[in-house]
């Protein structure tokens, strides 16, 4: 079995060398086995104007897999948008892809975390003149005070057009059982634009996951007990990323595009249910009967966590 080896860290290189030198961050993670479903969750109410939901994953530290809470997060800068990190198959490995702030939402291996994020884009909102406009047909927003005007509006069509069906929450792309979502010629420009990593707030944020013993999926079997963060992230502004020629505007499509205008039927109240393709993500976990995860950390090999540093300085956690 000895040949075997050379063969593998072979594929494992070709998989590497396919992954967007934007994706990288300063410690490469790969598991021999998936993470768990995705955990069902009730998003919390936006408590202001300004803040950028970011959803929940399944990180990978000393003890196997540990959920990391959603987040109402402040954007870095005017005009950011996240894209939400993935695990994706590669080289007989899951791969993990951090997430990062960009003028657009790319790749993010086709995972339907929902609340905006369906698998393709981001269906929850978009800026107009300096101001992020929520799509209150998904988000769950205030329609009181400052929330009125431009800062919140309905647009059903574009969850529908975006939305990857995962009714089993499979939270990784690619290889067995995985979601099958190739990256499309779009979301190739968006994933190559200059990015900016996650803040410090978002990284202490995982970190302290980490340290949680109730965050693991060894000791909470899918269901965390904090699905998501009581409060929103400290706010940390960073420079918007310098702009480079590309032909993203003859690819862009509402969602993705920063420069798209919302509709303008702005009188309507924060919807009480969200779309019927969407009503798997709107029940609390606690009450969710969800099949057991394909996946068990304490079936299958010990996994192999592999850390080097990379010379890309893009995004770390």
């Amino acid at each position: 079995m000895r040949f075997l080896r050379p063969i593998r860290l072979m594929l494992l290189a070709f998989a590497i060398s396919l992954i967007p030198a934007s994706s990288y961050a300063g410690v490469f993670i790969s598991v021999n086995f998936g993470p768990p479903v995705l955990p069902v969750y009730v998003q919390p109410v936006c408590p202001q104007p300004g803040l950028m939901w970011t959803p929940g994953y399944w990180a990978y530290g000393p003890d196997g897999y540990y959920w990391v809470p959603g987040a109402w997060v402040p954007a870095p800068y005017v005009g950011a948008l996240w894209t939400p990190g993935y695990w994706g198959w590669g080289g007989g490995l899951y791969i993990w892809h951090p997430g990062y702030w960009g003028p657009h939402v790319g790749y993010y291996g086709g995972v339907n975390y929902g609340f905006g994020y369906m698998g393709i884009g981001f269906a929850g909102g978009v800026w107009h003149g300096g101001v992020f406009a929520y799509n209150a047909a998904i988000m769950h927003v205030g329609v009181g005070g400052g929330w009125g005007g431009n800062v919140v509006y309905r647009d059903e069509t574009i969850i529908h057009n975006t939305t990857i069906i995962n009714n089993n929450h499979v939270a990784y792309s690619g290889g067995p059982g995985g979601i099958n979502h190739p990256m499309t010629a779009q979301e190739r420009v968006y994933t190559n634009e200059p990015h900016v990593a996650a803040t410090s707030f978002q990284t202490q944020h995982e970190q302290s996951a980490r340290s949680d013993r109730t965050a693991y999926f060894n000791n909470n079997h899918g269901r965390p007990a904090n699905v998501v963060a009581s409060r929103p992230l400290q706010a940390e502004n960073h420079p918007a990323p310098a702009a480079r020629p590309s032909n993203a505007n003859s690819l862009s499509r509402p969602g993705t595009n920063s420069s798209y205008h919302p509709p303008q039927n702005n009188s309507h109240p924060a919807p009480q249910t969200r779309p019927a393709n969407n009503n798997n993500y709107n029940r609390p976990a606690t009450t969710e009967n969800r099949p057991a995860p394909q996946s068990h950390p304490q079936s299958h090999p010990a996994p192999q966590e592999h850390q080097k540093s990379e010379g890309h300085g893009g995004r770390g956690r």
